[in-house]
């Protein structure tokens, strides 16, 4: 029997259904959806999912682009006391079914990003899963005899639907969002339906989101930035613009159509929305946006300047965070139209020549929300060590794993994040490195561990360190650092000839056309490739040195272009 005190997402269907009954809340496309009517489908689903047989705890893998249909599918499932799970649109096919190995569904829910998808599940051992359902435009390969449903079949007898009685999964669980781990497969994060609560109330205290906002969809809601800032802006009743995915142009011509008010960015997406605003509009300012929160990286104070020219009435806040915590850890305003900017010493950084927020001691990257307790644990003398956080944000575990033993270990209780930083004397955070090695490209994770694996696959490699260097646009680019094998040549093009012999030859193209055929994702894939003449650094225990090879890496080639 479901507590009704305890948290719960589908706690805003009551609140949209009264506050937007007959104004548009969500506008995607061609389709505009009243709050009545946005609730209506929610519930009409949910019943058609009840009848189906969904039952509390069973999980449902949805892989789509970003639309109406898909927050529609989050709220339904979570109705009926069921756990979605986005999968990242972007991945491989064998990168998919990990994800659903790992969570075991019962069902899977995909759009046109994913149709190819739809075949291969036929043909695909998963005991778990039970049924299919295709959103959107039916694909070819649509077979009906195959067992494959749409939402609109499911709904289609429930006009009038449900009470606004909900379910609770075990555990409260809400939602499982995936993110990579140290061997860089995904990795099924458990979040509460009060983590995503607390999220909300922290976005609204240090953000300022608000049900008056008009929010564009940017980040994909597969991703939990997305996810969670789409959880605040439905629990507010704010009106949603969804976009399939970001594409700078549709972007901008949201902003400039619906008046969109508040938008979550990464560098990358900064990068391309003041490149586009400058380039083709000759600096066309966007008076809507009031509020626009970055992740995935700090913003180089060049966009930072960028960004307060172009959108001169937004409030510019920066977050620090990971799936594990679901979403925002730290804020920091960077800019406020309404007041002084938080930035420490920002006029000096303006005067300088740094290329980003920081100091020597690392990147700051504020204060704690106020729910976040954190730590540093110190390994020696240093004021730097590992970033420990506890309290209601926290993932109740990785999906595949049991329930963690109780423990008399207080430092049990402290979540790693595995990264490394101090806090100052004013609480504010800052980081100075990540303990793993993972590389943070345009708001990805990327494992150099996993690239390498593929790298040495192909047989004119013989070592291989892919590391991460500074990139004015994704933050961090992966560059890989290649020995070749004996009688093996390295090209800069696609010449064969040297010497008048023919060698076994490797130049860029050929090792990413590996990377492709081995089904790593395009993000993972590095940027940039270099010949590596010499051993590569190591430790006593034969770990590669990643810093001083991304040290000579910067040295030798220079901080390459901005990668485009």
């Amino acid at each position: 029997m479901t507590n009704y005190s305890h948290s719960h997402i589908c706690q805003c269907l009551s609140r949209i259904a009264t506050a937007h009954r007959a104004s548009p809340l969500t506008i995607a496309g061609n389709r505009r959806q009243t709050g009545e009517q946005f609730v209506n489908s929610v519930l009409a689903l949910a019943r058609g999912l009840l009848d189906l047989g969904l039952l509390p705890g069973d999980v449902v893998v949805i892989s789509a682009f970003n639309s109406d249909w898909y927050l529609e599918w989050l709220l339904a499932v979570a109705f009926v006391g069921g756990i979605a799970a986005p999968l990242n649109y972007r991945w491989s096919f064998e990168e998919a079914i990990s994800a659903m190995v790992a969570v075991q569904p019962v069902m899977s829910v995909i759009d046109e990003s994913c149709c190819q998808w739809y075949s291969k599940l036929r043909n695909t051992d998963i005991p778990s899963l039970r049924w299919q359902v295709l959103i959107g435009s039916h694909r070819p390969g649509y077979d009906k005899t195959r067992g494959a449903l749409t939402s609109e079949e499911l709904k289609k007898y429930h006009v009038v639907s449900l009470p606004l009685d909900f379910l609770h999964a075990p555990e409260d669980a809400a939602l499982i969002c995936f993110t990579s781990g140290t061997t860089g497969r995904p990795k099924g994060v458990a979040i509460t339906h009060s983590a995503l609560i607390v999220q909300t109330l922290a976005k609204v205290a240090n953000v300022g989101y608000s049900e008056d906002d008009v929010y564009l969809h940017t980040a994909p809601l597969c991703h939990i930035g997305g996810l969670s800032s789409a959880i605040a802006m439905l629990m507010l009743g704010a009106r949603h613009i969804l976009i399939p995915k970001f594409e700078v142009k549709s972007a901008v011509e949201a902003i400039d159509l619906y008046g969109v008010t508040s938008l979550i960015t990464v560098p990358a997406m900064m990068a391309d929305l003041v490149s586009l605003i400058r380039e083709r509009d000759n600096g066309k300012r966007r008076e809507s946006v009031k509020k626009i929160l970055n992740g995935g990286g700090g913003l180089p104070l060049e966009l930072i300047k960028d960004a307060m020219k172009f959108f001169p009435r937004a409030k510019l806040v920066s977050a620090y965070g990971m799936t594990e915590t679901c979403s925002s850890l730290t804020f920091l305003m960077l800019c406020d139209p309404t007041g002084e900017t938080s930035i420490p010493h920002f006029q000096s950084y303006a005067q300088s020549n740094c290329h980003s927020i920081y100091r020597p001691e690392g990147v700051c990257v504020g204060k704690p929300a106020p729910h976040v307790e954190m730590k540093i644990c110190l390994d020696d003398s240093s004021h730097v060590g590992r970033i420990l956080t506890r309290g209601p944000h926290l993932m109740l575990r990785y999906y595949d794993k049991i329930s963690p033993r109780p423990s008399n270990d207080v430092n049990e209780v402290w979540f790693d994040t595995g990264d490394i930083g101090s806090i100052d004397d004013n609480g504010n955070l800052w980081l100075v490195g990540r303990s793993n090695g993972r590389i943070k490209s345009g708001g990805e994770n990327i494992y150099p561990e996993e690239v390498e694996r593929i790298l040495l696959q192909h047989p004119g490699v013989k070592g291989c360190a892919v590391v991460g260097i500074p990139d004015s646009r994704l933050t961090e680019k992966a560059v890989a650092c290649v020995q070749l094998e004996e009688d093996w040549q390295w090209h800069e093009t696609s010449r064969e000839l040297l010497d008048g012999k023919i060698k076994q030859h490797l130049y860029t193209a050929i090792l990413r056309k590996h990377c492709n055929d081995c089904n790593l994702t395009g993000f993972k894939i590095p940027k940039e490739f270099f010949k590596w003449g010499k051993p590569f650094p190591v430790t006593t225990t034969g770990k590669l040195k990643r810093d001083a090879i991304r040290n000579e890496v910067i040295s030798q080639f220079g901080l390459l272009r901005s990668t485009l």
